[in-house]
C-alpha cells in the first residue's frame, strides 16, 4: 500500500526550480527523496545521542578488558 500523500507549500531557489521544471525533474519526488535522506541523517544523529553512555561504556569496558572473546577469534 503505497503511503499516504499530503499537499504542501515549498519555497525554492528560483533558478533551481526552473531548471528542475526545463529538465523534466519531478520536484515532489526530488523533495521526497532530499527529505527522506534529511530524515535519516537526523534519526541516526538522535541515535547516537540516546545511546552516547552506552557506547562510551562498552568503549571503556573494551579498553579495559579487550574485546570479549577475543581468544575465540579466526582472523
Amino acid at each position: 500500500m503505497p503511503a499516504a500523500r499530503r499537499a504542501t507549500s515549498l519555497t525554492l531557489d528560483a533558478a533551481m526550480l526552473d531548471e528542475a521544471k526545463s529538465l523534466g525533474v519531478n520536484i515532489s519526488r526530488a523533495a521526497e527523496v532530499g527529505l527522506a535522506a534529511e530524515l535519516k541523517k537526523a534519526r541516526t544523529e538522535a541515535w547516537k545521542r540516546e545511546n552516547a553512555e552506552a557506547i562510551a561504556a562498552t568503549n571503556r569496558y573494551i579498553e579495559e578488558f579487550g574485546i570479549p572473546l577475543a581468544d575465540l577469534r579466526k582472523f
